[in-house]
């Protein structure tokens, strides 16, 4: 908001040559506002309104200034008197204009600048203002029409274009694609050329919306001949913009001799052009199969000599290597081609591949030229398929006699001896994990293989003692590899001692390299598994997210936020996903905004597109639900009550805002660097089911967020019994609708049970397991469902009257019975030590905090509930007393169920204490544990090591502590509203 204000204050300095007094009197408190001192830009204002009643830019001023200290309200009504004015001063303008983007409300800008446009018909600034305005909201019909009248009143080409690019908005908005073929294309495609008739293209952007269009329109010949006649002379700020425009082309028109010409005339130009091998080599294929034939006599095609058969492809990339060789700098490109070339012939089953050499030997040449740059293992991972499993070993041992190692003494590791040797080596490394070779070692092989690692990586830490703060150690990869085999032994056998390893081994690396972010992602999941979510708060922090990553990577947090009980961690990491989520909102708009203004036409279908699948992001909807359930859990009833807080989020049972049908999975699941093998990564088929768990377990969520909203506005009803005709549209619309979200939760969790029994793993390093599992084993799943069940009954009861329901009364005096048994065996599924020691070595428990976060989850539900159950009995109670006095008779019984629900709620006290008292039990024992004398079994740490398994261990131990106290804190809470509801 700032700069828009200094972009205010700037327009003033561009005026102020004609020096106008308002001017002056204004600035005083725009510097307020500037400095964010609201407070004396609105007694500013104030003072300056009492002596000039008509300022009004003065009162929009002081809007905002009430807008950024939270009273919205007063600021609405305030912008809306000088609005109703319709102001044409720019000062005003451009102040309601920041004040509306605050509110969040674009649409009023435009009714802004409509206004202002009917009083001042030829201002070119106020119609491009209202241009800008209709690109904020995206009304593209209007957007074009107020770009022809830009252009009316100052023909500029830009104004021009503005509006044909707001009807190819409009093709792509419209829901009926036919339309879009029909009529609004071909209506831009009429308006472009007709400014090619008159010569009128001035700029690059011109040529490239003239293009998009035929392209759109499939019209591929005369997009082609677009490119290449005298307008395609016009593409000049991208390298090779025109020639790729072509190829694009050719390869829609099925033109491969095309393709093969143009292509080969590139890689002439720039050997080492990778997408143009693959357009080479498709094109080659495509004509072989086809048998085409170079005409008898004249050019072979549009772009010259045509290549089309295997010995020419092999001679060109032969001949690439060979000019290579003579250059100053080693390109990879040609050999990679010759690689290529033979994969693709084997897969053709040709039997010409061995003309081209043997892809072990080619491999190897490779290695030798280019196995000292951190790419070679990037390049060589395409083609290991090439190499035959029974060569694996010889292969590996073939690169590492190559290698300037040191000669070893005895029992010590041969090292290399400079930087360039460490990489190579490293190379190798990364290989044989890539080739399985690591994978097929036992347990004290791979231990072996893991002090190997680190003595590797420590020795290398060596060569980068000048290293900055910011760059990562060359070693750096030993030690993440040596964590992989590591996360082998404790995944695959289940041995818990290797996970400290691994946080011991990370934990020492981030010392050396503290940027490294594979470091903290690897730790980052790690601790999460171990049930400790308070250091990776800080972890993520300084990975320093940046925008679009707290999409793609924020799942790692956010997955683990609220499951842990690090209750106010978790709502800050929700906070930081849905922050970036909300000002892409707005953001976007801006962009759209800058590519109308310097004619970025091809990047604004992006922008939207980009927006589209942020709407509509799985991890959005997720943080958003997670969010208001944790809200709700630490507010509602304790500091305010449910219906403020439903009120205040403004959620309503009626209503979901999750496109269901359109979700996108914006994860990036390969974001933790792997070097496994094929079959042990992660498969689209491991990605499909991630998304398959994610949107079920997200079902529920946003269900049993709705069936709480739901409950405050059933209230007590005081309808009399045979009044529902009477409440069509009142409450007993609404009972339905909890009736109907119930039915839909009752399907989710069959959903969530089939899937759970296909026992699904994921691969070590792929997407974490959503936290379903742990909801249906807990039995938290089958208490909350009993919950709202049991709402259904008691507002039958309420309905129905006290009278003739003793069935309904003994149905609801077995559903509390049942709730308690139900609430029981989820307490009991809480026992036992999170950390728990036994003879010096000990093993953590994280399900235990994960079960005890399900309970608090679940006590708060019963406790609205029950409040909801409290405000059907009580009246009910108190008209019975009524009536006893007036017919003075003592001995009729109370209805069983006040009785029934009196021991419900006295049984929920005894176990919430019950489990008060457990908590207590845990923090007791975490506190009392003295780290020192802990050691991890099976691995011979140095001192130096020691210290930093400690430093893990403390960082575990400390999270689980809060996370306890933080429970406990809670549930404390929930105690006194069960203290208070003893009817």
């Amino acid at each position: 908001g700032g700069c828009a204000l200094r972009f205010c204050a700037l327009i003033m300095a561009a005026r102020s040559h004609v020096q106008d007094p308002n001017d002056r009197r204004l600035r005083p408190i725009y510097d307020y506002l500037d400095n964010g001192n609201n407070k004396m830009a609105i007694q500013q204002a104030d003072k300056l309104l009492k002596k000039h009643k008509d300022l009004h830019c003065a009162k929009v001023l002081k809007a905002i200034g009430l807008q950024r200290t939270g009273k919205q309200d007063e600021a609405f009504t305030l912008a809306q008197e000088v609005a109703a004015l319709e102001p044409t001063d720019d000062n005003s303008l451009q102040a309601l204009t920041i004040l509306y983007r605050e509110m969040h409300r674009p649409e009023l800008v435009t009714k802004l600048y409509e206004a202002a446009v009917k009083k001042v018909p030829n201002s070119e600034e106020y119609h491009s203002h209202l241009f800008m305005a209709y690109a904020r909201v995206g009304e593209y019909k209007k957007m074009q029409q107020a770009g022809m009248a830009l252009y009316k009143i100052v023909p500029k080409n830009p104004y021009y274009f503005w509006s044909v690019m707001s009807l190819i908005m409009q093709s792509i908005s419209a829901k009926d694609e036919n339309l879009s073929k029909t009529m609004f294309l071909p209506l831009a495609e009429r308006m472009v050329e007709k400014m090619v008739k008159e010569d009128k293209i001035e700029a690059e952007a011109e040529v490239e919306l003239y293009y998009m269009i035929l392209e759109r329109l499939e019209k591929y010949q005369e997009a082609l001949d677009v490119v290449r006649g005298k307008l395609g002379e016009k593409l000049t700020s991208e390298l090779q913009s025109r020639e790729i425009k072509c190829m694009e082309m050719y390869k829609k028109l099925g033109k491969w001799p095309e393709c093969s010409a143009l292509s080969r005339k590139l890689l002439l130009k720039n050997p080492d052009d990778w997408q143009f091998y693959i357009i080479y080599f498709d094109s080659i294929f495509q004509l072989i199969d086809a048998a085409w034939m170079p005409p008898a006599e004249g050019e072979h095609s549009l772009e010259g000599e045509v290549h089309h058969s295997i010995e020419q492809a092999m001679t060109f990339v032969e001949q690439r290597i060979l000019k290579e060789a003579n250059s100053t700098r080693p390109l990879r490109g040609p050999y990679l081609a010759q690689l290529e070339l033979i994969r693709r012939l084997r897969h053709r089953g040709c039997s010409e591949e061995h003309k081209l050499g043997s892809p072990e030997e080619l491999m190897f040449e490779y290695f030798k030229r280019f196995g000292d740059k951190p790419c070679c293992f990037t390049d060589l991972k395409v083609f290991v398929d090439l190499l035959p499993s029974t060569q694996y070993t010889k292969f590996i041992n073939q690169l590492l006699g190559v290698i300037p190692l040191s000669t070893p003494s005895e029992g010590k590791l041969a090292l290399p001896a400079n930087i360039k040797a460490l990489q190579q080596h490293l190379c190798v490394v990364q290989l044989t994990r890539l080739l399985g070779l690591y994978h097929a070692m036992d347990k004290t092989q791979k231990l072996g293989a893991v002090r190997d690692l680190m003595l590797r990586y420590r020795h290398g830490l060596e060569f980068g003692k000048s290293c900055l703060k910011t760059e990562l150690q060359f070693s750096d990869y030993y030690c993440l590899l040596a964590v992989h085999l590591l996360l082998d032994i404790w995944l695959e056998a289940g041995e818990e001692p290797a996970a400290w390893q691994c946080l011991t081994l990370l934990e020492e690396g981030l010392t050396h390299s503290p940027s490294n972010a594979q470091f903290k992602l690897l730790l980052i999941r790690i601790y999460c598994m171990l049930g400790a979510f308070e250091p990776v708060v800080e972890l993520y922090s300084s990975l320093d997210a940046k925008h679009i990553q707290h999409d793609t990577i924020g799942y790692l947090l956010t997955r683990y936020a609220a499951a842990l009980g690090n209750y106010i961690a978790a709502s800050q990491s929700c906070n930081f996903a849905l922050r970036f989520f909300h000002s892409n909102q707005k953001d976007t708009s801006e962009y759209i905004i800058q590519a109308y203004k310097y004619g970025a036409f091809e990047k604004i279908p992006e922008f939207i597109a980009f927006r589209n699948r942020l709407n509509s992001s799985l991890h959005f909807a997720q943080a958003r639900i997670e969010r208001m359930l944790l809200d709700l859990l630490l507010e509602a009833n304790i500091s305010v009550s449910l219906e403020e807080s439903i009120r205040s989020m403004s959620l309503s049972p009626e209503e979901d805002d999750i496109p269901w049908n359109d979700l996108r999975d914006n994860r990036d699941l390969t974001v933790l660097f792997n070097w496994d093998p094929k079959d042990r990564g992660i498969s689209e088929e491991h990605r499909k089911l991630s998304l398959e768990e994610e949107t079920i377990w997200l079902q529920i969520r946003s269900l049993t967020l709705r069936l709480v909203s739901g409950l405050p506005a059933l209230g007590h009803n005081a309808h009399p019994k045979n009044s529902e005709k009477t409440t069509e549209n009142g409450v007993s619309s609404k009972i339905d609708t909890i009736r109907a979200l119930l039915q839909q939760l009752d399907a989710a969790v069959n959903s969530g049970k089939q899937f759970l029994e296909k026992k699904i793993q994921y691969p070590v390093l792929g997407p974490p397991p959503s936290r379903m599992a742990g909801f249906f084993s807990s039995g938290s799943c089958q208490c909350q469902t009993t919950l709202f069940y049991l709402v259904s009954e008691i507002y039958e009861l309420d309905t129905n009257g006290l009278e003739d329901s003793t069935v309904i009364q003994e149905r609801i005096g077995n559903s509390f019975k049942l709730l308690l048994q139900q609430l029981t065996d989820l307490f009991n599924k809480c026992k036992g030590d999170v950390l728990e020691v036994k003879g010096g070595s000990f093993t953590i428990h994280p399900d235990i905090l994960e079960n005890l976060v399900f309970f608090l989850e679940t006590i708060s539900i019963v406790l609205w509930v029950c409040s909801y159950s409290d405000a059907v009995l009580r009246p009910c109670r108190s008209n019975l007393q009524k009536k006893k006095k007036k017919k003075k008779e003592s001995i009729a019984a109370m209805p069983p169920v006040f009785s029934s629900f009196q021991d419900y709620v006295s049984g929920l006290q005894t176990l919430t204490s019950n489990v008060i008292d457990h908590i207590k039990g845990l923090e007791v024992n975490l506190t009392a544990l003295k780290l020192e004398e802990l050691s991890i079994e099976d691995t011979l740490l140095s001192p130096e090591e020691k210290k930093f398994t400690k430093t893990a261990l403390v960082k575990v131990q400390n999270s689980y502590q809060h996370s306890i106290q933080e429970i406990g804190e809670l549930l404390k809470k929930r105690l006194e509203s069960i203290k208070n509801l003893k009817v």
